[in-house]
């Protein structure tokens, strides 16, 4: 097995959600590291594990954030950081993986799954290893205690429940 450090300066965690039932808002997390020890050639036997930190949230809306920060929604104060620990890795697909893990967030764990892909490896002009990770997948923010909400006039709700999570990781072989 292989150590990797994720490059956060070209790796993303993105997320979205519904708004009024009509549009989707997304937001980035600009703070994140992840521990990561994987044989590329079997990423079935990966360990990692990904620690998000909810206070670097960010919709490009200050006010939504600090409301995403606030005893609403994340409770930045009580509960910083969101935990992903990698439980199972199974191949799907070429270069396809299906990697289900345990999501800690607002002090609930819960079981959850992602599409990984494998984006394979180059060495940079530095000559460092690189390897590249795409993810994907969903969550319900009512599974976690974050049920903040407003009924619409119209039917429906303000925000929507499924988070929709996309992630894109450059990990350097350390």
């Amino acid at each position: 097995m292989t150590k990797w450090a994720v490059d956060t300066t070209h790796s993303t965690i993105e997320f979205s959600v519904k708004h009024l039932m009509i549009a989707k808002v997304r937001g980035v997390f600009h703070k994140f590291d992840a521990d990561i020890e994987a044989d590329l050639n079997d990423l079935t036997s990966a360990k990692v594990e990904v620690n998000i930190d909810l206070a670097s949230v960010d919709t490009r809306n200050e006010d939504r954030d600090n409301h995403l920060r606030s005893a609403d929604f994340f409770d930045v104060e009580h509960t910083p950081t969101l935990k992903f620990v990698v439980t199972s890795i199974s191949k799907s697909g070429e270069d396809e993986y299906d990697v289900v893990g345990d999501v800690t967030l607002h002090g609930v764990t819960k079981q959850e799954s992602f599409k990984l892909t494998f984006e394979g490896t180059s060495t940079d002009p530095w000559g460092n290893q690189k390897a590249g990770f795409s993810a994907a997948g969903s969550l319900k923010r009512s599974d976690y205690g974050l049920t903040y909400n407003a009924a619409l006039e119209t039917g429906g709700v303000l925000i929507g429940d499924e988070i929709k999570v996309n992630i894109e990781l450059e990990a350097q072989q350390v």
